[in-house]
């Protein structure tokens, strides 16, 4: 099972690569945001240094995936920017505006975990069954679900962090009247939460998996074997 959603959380995250691809356009839009205030500038930006690493990665002919998800990042948050130029919104909460979408996706990926819990068909035991073969087969064992629960816990918990400290520092930014510091701290927390709390729970569920020997599945065909034999 430890291989099984090593393998999954890994093709999700996009190993170190993916991680920096995914760092990589917000540091960019958050340093020429605070130095020009100028949010175009800063979204162009991002988006050029998006696409350099969309060529590397043709050039490389590896997975364009992840590239692909930042730019469908920036995006959607220059989209919500766009609206509140729109709205009459200045360059301040035009830049509070393009963080408002990984507020929205977090808090919506935590709660879908959580209620996953809630109702004791938890996220991980999917991706673990979308391996076995039987995407619910793995429901019918009580110690299965038990882990596939702790585990779906440990991955929500990046997400409910990030919500938790990034969510005030939006709502400060829209009550202050320069929000440019709020603005920096968005975007440094941003990085600081991204890849480094997801491999802090990688970490964590990697040692719950190191002490738990509950297979994913056993197949009813088999023989039993002599139980005096497995492991402690």
């Amino acid at each position: 099972m430890e291989e099984v959603v090593r393998a999954q959380l890994s093709r999700a995250l996009g190993g170190r690569r993916g991680m920096l691809e995914a760092a990589v356009p917000t540091l960019a839009f958050t340093v020429l945001f605070l130095v020009t205030k100028d949010l175009p500038t800063a979204v162009s930006v991002s988006v050029g240094a998006v696409l350099v690493l969309l060529v590397v990665r043709l050039v490389h002919r590896s997975t364009v995936q992840f590239v692909l998800n930042s730019l469908v990042g920036i995006g959607i948050g220059a989209f919500f920017a766009w609206r509140s130029a729109r709205g009459g919104g200045n360059a301040d909460e035009q830049a509070l505006a393009y963080f408002l979408p990984g507020l929205i996706y977090n808090g919506g990926y935590a709660a879908l975990m959580v209620l996953s819990n809630l109702v004791r068909w938890p996220v991980v035991g999917f991706m673990v069954g979308s391996v076995a073969g039987d995407p619910t087969e793995w429901h019918r064992d009580a110690q299965v679900v038990r882990l596939c629960r702790n585990l779906t816990w440990v991955l929500a918990t990046p997400c409910l962090a990030r919500v938790l400290v990034q969510l005030p520092i939006y709502l400060a930014g829209r009550a202050a009247d320069d929000a440019g510091p709020m603005v920096a701290a968005l975007g440094l927390s941003k990085i600081a939460m991204g890849w480094p709390l997801q491999l802090l729970a990688l970490a964590g569920m990697a040692w719950l998996l190191a002490r738990n020997g509950t297979p994913v599945a056993q197949p009813v065909d088999e023989p039993t074997q002599d139980r005096t034999a497995e492991p402690a």
